[in-house]
């Protein structure tokens, strides 16, 4: 296996996974950074949307159940850009479960090639992050720890929704959901991925 960064002259970041097996094995790879493109300490006055009409609702225990609902009508719609804060503490079942957002969205018309999935701008400076990926979910994660959980690199406590992952995969799960796209790599395959941020 190997994941290689790249740094281009158009202001990306580029991550490029592969990988081979010499038995049947799961492979679903992701990145975990944390963004926060603004002068703000948390991440709900930045605009997010998501080329995505489903999400994946999970468990109490943050297992994903298997089966996408569609985002209309839901604090998980950001097929138009909204702030990231209006609906993160809506009085709804998911939104409650994982105190914000920490589920996957199944991202629109996927086929493997690369596709901006996600704009992410903050409106007082202007600064955008628009993001692609060649996988078929992104898992949005919202940093909702307790206030203080994590400290900064000054040491300063961080606070809740201080930061927000778009985290590219294979829907998490899937090899005990027989509905999701497979994630078993073969002998004599070779799995490949890339995911692009590109800053503006």
């Amino acid at each position: 296996m190997s994941c290689v960064y790249e740094w281009t002259d158009r202001d990306e970041l580029r991550i490029n996974y592969t990988a081979t097996t010499d038995k049947a094995t799961v492979v679903n790879l992701t990145n975990h950074s944390y963004f926060n493109i603004g002068d703000a300490p948390t991440v709900e006055g930045l605009e997010l949307e998501l080329k995505a009409d489903y999400f994946i609702p999970v468990d109490k225990t943050s297992i994903p159940t298997g089966k996408p609902e569609p985002v209309g009508g839901t604090p998980f719609d950001f097929n138009a850009p909204k702030p990231v804060g209006r609906d993160i503490r809506a009085n709804h079942e998911q939104v409650q479960l994982a105190n914000g957002y920490d589920h996957t969205w199944v991202i629109d018309d996927h086929d493997g090639s690369l596709k901006e999935f996600a704009q992410l701008r903050d409106p007082t400076s202007g600064r955008k992050l628009r993001a692609y990926t060649t996988e078929p979910g992104v898992q949005v994660f919202t940093a909702n720890f307790d206030p203080g959980q994590f400290t900064g690199r000054g040491g300063e406590p961080l606070p809740t929704y201080g930061a927000i992952c778009l985290e590219t995969q294979h829907f998490p799960d899937s090899p005990n959901q027989p509905g999701f796209p497979s994630t078993v790599l073969r002998p004599g395959e070779t799995y490949r991925s890339t995911t692009v941020y590109r800053f503006e």
